[in-house]
């Protein structure tokens, strides 16, 4: 096995247990290991600090796969891992019940580079560092027996795959695709496009926040900018929304969220509405008709993917938070998100403050939002907390 030597200092972080060793940190690897291979890493004086998966192209010169010098990485690890993984989901207490949930994320799992999110009897599996890319077949396998799920679905398409120097990957690797494939997310049934749709199919981490839009939506008039395949506006509906204007620019999406209604027959599909826009240029016309409403969502997509495109994003999250609270009636609601790994909590709060400073309204924070629960968060890697939110009420 090759062994990975760093620069004096630079053990700090793993034994802070953080996982990651960028370039800067090695100072150099003896014998020779190819991308995804397992090597030792060691302190510039000589210790052993873990095992770690080789990537030799990407800033993140290696993943940590553990922090001790007897652990074995072969697949009765994985097994190991990713069984411990599901079995956490499966007792924790907020998740039972629900058909879609994340069944492992990455670091906060022990697992970098692994996502894995069951829709039914569908895992589909996203690989995005050379380690994980090594052991998908010991991943697969690991899934298909801790869950025993008829179809594994691969959809390793991610852009941050290039950095590693890895080519998409997308397909069946175990059992085939059903026709259709629904979930049921605390009452409502939804379509899930697991081949072609964002992410793994959908956005499973925002659940919860979707539940407790629906709560707060009864007797409101809610917009829903960015809706994507409609989660938000169906629990708002199904809280008893007065109505429920949902902009998204994409025309599939859309589709789908027609369908998505159309699956729910409890909703009064007469209190929606659809719109297929640029939402900034929907927002400026809503602002010019005099509209208003009670409660709105904004869940832009990505605007920040790393902290180098973080002043361009603020400004875009300016922007549409400007927008939101000047479209707030009296005592309305602005749940308001940011996905953007560039983008961390103390700034997204105040780029927001900043907004409704602007738009002359008295807010406060009402909940502060986050992932569900089965996207933990691991202590030492804060970083990969990327998911925040507000939700805010003005005087």
């Amino acid at each position: 096995m090759a062994r990975l030597f760093l620069h004096p200092g630079k053990e700090r972080s793993l034994l802070r247990r953080h996982p990651w060793i960028f370039a800067g940190s090695v100072e150099r690897l003896e014998g020779r290991a190819r991308a995804g291979d397992t090597v030792d890493v060691l302190s510039a004086d000589g210790r052993v600090l873990g095992r770690a998966a080789w990537s030799p192209v990407s800033q993140i010169r290696a993943r940590m796969w553990c922090f001790d010098a007897d652990t074995t990485i072969d697949h009765a690890f994985f097994k190991r891992r990713v069984a411990a993984a599901v079995a956490a989901r499966q007792s924790h207490p907020l998740l039972t019940g629900q058909d879609g949930l994340r069944l492992i994320h990455g670091e906060s799992d022990g697992l970098p580079g692994v996502i894995a999110d069951r829709y039914g009897d569908v895992v589909v599996v996203q690989l995005t560092s050379a380690g994980a890319d090594k052991w998908r077949d010991a991943i697969v396998a690991a899934l298909v027996q801790a869950t025993g799920c008829s179809t594994v679905y691969e959809r390793s398409d991610s852009d941050v795959r290039g950095l590693e120097g890895l080519e998409p990957k997308t397909g069946c690797v175990h059992g085939a695709l059903p026709e259709t494939l629904q979930i049921v997310e605390h009452g409502v049934r939804m379509e899930v496009d697991v081949a072609g749709g964002h992410k793994t199919g959908f956005y499973l981490d925002q659940r919860d926040n979707r539940l407790l839009t629906g709560r707060l939506a009864r007797g409101r008039r809610v917009l829903n900018c960015f809706c994507y395949t409609g989660g938000f506006s169906l629990q708002a509906l199904a809280g008893g929304a007065e109505s429920v204007l949902s902009i998204d620019s994409s025309g599939p999406a859309l589709a789908t969220a027609a369908r998505n209604l159309a699956l729910n027959p409890q909703l009064d599909a007469a209190r929606a509405d659809w719109w297929e826009e640029d939402v900034f240029e929907a927002l400026r016309a809503l602002r010019a008709e005099g509209r208003s409403f009670d409660l709105i969502v904004l869940d832009p997509p990505k605007f920040a993917p790393s902290a180098a495109h973080a002043e361009r994003a603020a400004r875009a999250y300016k922007d549409i938070n400007l927008f939101g609270f000047r479209l707030l009636a009296p005592g309305g609601i602005l749940m308001t998100y940011s996905c953007s790994g560039g983008i961390g909590l103390e700034l997204f709060q105040k780029i927001v403050a900043g907004a409704a400073s602007d738009a002359g309204v008295d807010a406060r924070i009402l909940h502060r939002l986050s992932a569900a629960p089965d996207h933990p968060i691991g202590l030492s890697v804060p970083e990969g907390e990327y998911l925040k939110g507000l939700a805010i009420q003005i005087a």
